[in-house]
C-alpha cells in the first residue's frame, strides 16, 4: 500500500516512514494536495505544537486537501499532533481543521509532560487497533484530545488520570 505522510515541516516523519516500512507499506513525504487527495492512505505524523502545525498544512493547502479526502470517506491516520489537528481547537493555541468535534487540552495529570510506557485499553473494537488491548505503548506528550462524542474514543491509557490515545471515526 502507497502512504502520503503530510509534510508540515515539523514532525517525526522518518520514524513513521521507517514503522511503515516494516509493516510492508511504502511511504513517501509529500506536500502536494494531490498527493494527499489520491494516495490510498494518507498520514498526518506529529511532533510540535498544534498552532504552527495548521499553519504548516495551510502554507501549501495541505489543510483543505485533508478536509476533503476525510469528507470524501477517505482514511486518514492522525499520530500525536496529527490527531490533535483534526479537533478544532487547542489548549496550547490556534485552531485545528475542524474535523471532529472537541477541544486539546492541557493533561491534568501527577506528571506533565506524560513520558513513558502505558497499557493500552481499547474501548470498542477497531479496524485500527485489532487486539492491541493490553499491549504497552509509549506516550511523550503535554495535551490530549477531549473528543465531543464519546463513541469515536477507540482505547485509552491511565496516567493519574483517563487519556484518550486513540480515536477512529
Amino acid at each position: 500500500m502507497k502512504v502520503a505522510l503530510v509534510d508540515y515541516g515539523a514532525g517525526n516523519l522518518r520514524s513513521v516512514s521507517s514503522a511503515l516500512r516494516r509493516a510492508g507499506a511504502e511511504s513517501f513525504v509529500t506536500t502536494d494536495p494531490d498527493d494527499v487527495l489520491s494516495a490510498p492512505l494518507a498520514v498526518i505524523a506529529g511532533v510540535g505544537h498544534v498552532e504552527s502545525a495548521a499553519r504548516g498544512l495551510a502554507v501549501n493547502g495541505l489543510d483543505d486537501a485533508i478536509r476533503r479526502r476525510v469528507a470524501s470517506g477517505a482514511p486518514v491516520v492522525g499520530i500525536c499532533v496529527g490527531m490533535q489537528l483534526l479537533f478544532e481547537q487547542s489548549d496550547e493555541g490556534g485552531t485545528g481543521l475542524g474535523i471532529l468535534a472537541g477541544r486539546v487540552r492541557r493533561l491534568d495529570a501527577p506528571r506533565v509532560p506524560h513520558m513513558g510506557w502505558n497499557a493500552l485499553h481499547e474501548t470498542r473494537e477497531s479496524a485500527l487497533l485489532g487486539g492491541l488491548d493490553g499491549t504497552d505503548v509509549y506516550f511523550a506528550h503535554s495535551f490530549a484530545v477531549v473528543p465531543t462524542a464519546e463513541d469515536v474514543i477507540i482505547a485509552t491509557v491511565e496516567h493519574g488520570t483517563t487519556i484518550v490515545a486513540a480515536i477512529e471515526a
